[in-house]
């Protein structure tokens, strides 16, 4: 089956002319290029498949490869494919053929239908008129998925190699959490899967740039980090991950998608947000020992 992005790429590496830092910004989410092919098999309107998107969550953080470190973005939307997912978490009632079981369909996320590709956008729409092709899903994850996360992989080995350590920073947007009993909901959540995959030092740092802006930060409550953050978070390998989301409502209107008057405010947040990043002694975060077992065992 040919590629639906055969004829543009379906994700893009942003690479600055001097990299300064052992930091790699990725944004899976933000990718807003839906093929033709695609939006034919939708029973969604262009809308309504939006709603899964982190919407302009690249243009975010768009400044790093100027301040000195590269950026992984998606072009091929959440809704098309979740690079934030194990390769083969799929729903097998979306499919024309049996599922064996080299493919993980008990999985949490499968069972919200947010599985690799995707059975439902927000507020549990479906995505499809009709049952799709194990061929497609092949299409997808051989095609795109394997290559998105070998070029991943790649630009933390080149920051690894430079630097001795690297910093994976998780991009993501979220809808605003709603919270019962009058509690205000966070702007900001920091996931580092309870404390495991980044040192203390960069997810303070973080924290402290939102909060010093203003703004309500919570730590892995209610997302403590995806796939991503689980897969590459290593420190005792010199890998470090976070994952940061960002609410919408800061900076775009959550119905229409469309960026509001506080954008560039945020934008700028953002950007105060890499360069403390990119002036973070890598000796700070290098060699930092993982919680131990008991304190994990009470999370």
């Amino acid at each position: 089956m040919r590629s639906d992005y055969w004829d543009q790429p379906a994700f893009e590496t942003i690479r600055p002319r001097r990299l300064v830092a052992p930091l790699v910004f990725n944004s899976p989410h933000s990718g807003r290029v839906y093929p033709d092919r695609f939006l034919a098999m939708t029973r969604l309107d262009h809308l309504s498949i939006r709603q899964s998107e982190d919407a302009w969550v690249d243009e975010l953080f768009a400044r790093a490869p100027h301040l000195g470190a590269p950026m992984l973005r998606a072009h091929f939307p959440r809704a098309y494919l979740d690079v934030n997912r194990e390769p083969w978490e799929l729903d097998p009632a979306m499919f024309v053929e049996p599922l064996s079981d080299r493919f993980n369909t008990t999985s949490p996320r499968v069972a919200a239908g947010l599985g690799t590709l995707a059975r439902v956008v927000a507020e549990n729409k479906p995505i499809y008129k009709e049952r799709l092709t194990l061929e497609d899903a092949r299409m997808r994850i051989e095609g795109i998925y394997h290559p998105y996360h070998a070029a991943l992989q790649a630009l933390l080995g080149e920051a690894v190699t430079a630097f001795g350590v690297a910093l994976l920073i998780d991009c993501h947007s979220m809808p605003r959490i709603a919270r019962a009993n009058d509690k205000v909901p966070p702007d900001i959540v920091l996931g580092d899967r309870y404390g495991t995959t980044c040192a203390p030092a960069l997810i303070d740092l973080v924290e402290t740039v939102f909060t010093s802006a203003g703004l309500r930060v919570a730590r892995n409550r209610p997302y403590a980090g995806g796939f991503t953050t689980r897969a590459y978070g290593r420190p005792q390998h010199g890998v470090h991950a976070l994952q940061i989301e960002i609410s919408r409502h800061l900076y775009m209107n959550e119905v229409t998608l469309a960026k509001n008057d506080n954008f560039d405010a945020v934008r700028g947040l953002v950007d105060r947000l890499i360069f403390a990043l990119i002036n973070l002694d890598p000796a700070t975060v290098a060699g930092t020992p993982l919680p131990s077992a008991d304190r994990l065992a009470a999370e």
